[in-house]
């Protein structure tokens, strides 16, 4: 069970949708839906050309002489997982995303992040490749014939809570892809949260309901607004991070905010009279942080 609706996270299609398995029997129409969600999952919900397709391996997958474990490592080993993912990304992006398609969760800590990077550094792009389908986690959760999907959004025993928070970031509904619909584009959304442990707010995908979060993108701690000189009365400031700007009850309407983030420094005593101006104006207050 997620700790919310899943509608509303982006993961509606993994909570609503069972687990693909290839069984013996089934129908050539089964096959393909269960080769149709491959594509989806190791390419990110990236839109795949019936050119760009790998004939070969679905054809081995029809005919039983692949499993959906061979499968997927035949689709990631294909130039087009390597064109889009690798040779365009930075590392950290590629690794991040490498968690996501291939054992459906974030990476969990700088240790796992560092462990592939050494890998890509010594022994190069197949063996990155290998060490996620070969590994004890993916068998045990996938084995042979189902197809991953993402469960990093579910609490598991020994698992990083940082890293339950994460896989929000990097799962944005079905809306957006991991080719060109991230609003990070080809930067490593992670990479500082990963490394530092850092936990992020949840942040419901783009295309919510008036009043829901809109699309997460990280801000600098360098705020665009201060308000105030420096503490209030209490001694504290506070970092305020704000999502979801957009003009309440207008449809179509461009807000005046260039960026869907806001990030401001509010003394104590103007703490509440802030917290009301924000929310006048549509937006959606992510986090409250005392920074002193």
């Amino acid at each position: 069970m997620t700790f919310g609706p899943a509608s509303q996270l982006g993961v509606a299609r993994y909570e609503e949708t069972p687990p693909l398995e290839l069984l013996p029997g089934q129908s050539a129409a089964e096959k393909e839906t269960l080769i149709q969600a491959v594509y989806r999952q190791i390419l990110g919900n990236a839109y795949v050309m019936e050119s760009e397709r790998a004939v070969v391996p679905e054809s081995q997958l029809k005919m039983g002489e692949l499993s959906v474990r061979e499968f997927v490592r035949a689709i990631a080993k294909y130039a087009l997982y390597r064109s889009r993912f690798f040779d365009t990304c930075p590392r950290y992006r590629f690794i991040e995303l490498n968690f996501k398609h291939f054992l459906g969760r974030a990476p969990d800590g700088l240790e796992e992040m560092r462990a592939h990077s050494t890998i890509l550094d010594s022994q190069g792009y197949e063996a990155e490749i290998d060490s996620y389908l070969d590994s004890d986690e993916y068998q045990n959760t996938f084995g042979e014939n189902i197809v991953p999907y993402c469960r990093g959004y579910k609490t598991e025993p020994g698992r990083n809570m940082v890293g339950f928070t994460h896989i929000f970031a990097l799962s944005r509904g079905n809306s957006s892809s991991d080719l060109k619909g991230s609003i990070s584009g080809k930067a490593p959304v992670l990479n500082k949260y990963v490394i530092q442990e850092i936990p992020l707010p949840v942040i419901p995908p783009s295309g919510g309901s008036v009043g829901d979060g809109w699309s997460f993108q990280d801000t600098s701690s360098g705020a665009r607004s201060r308000l105030g000189a420096g503490a209030g009365e209490e001694g504290k400031v506070y970092r305020i991070e704000v999502t979801g700007y957009r003009s309440l009850g207008k449809v179509n309407r461009v807000s005046k905010f260039r960026r869907s983030n806001q990030v401001y420094f509010v003394p104590f005593n103007k703490l509440s009279q802030e917290y009301q101006r924000i929310h006048r104006e549509g937006g959606v207050i992510a986090s409250i942080t005392p920074i002193n």
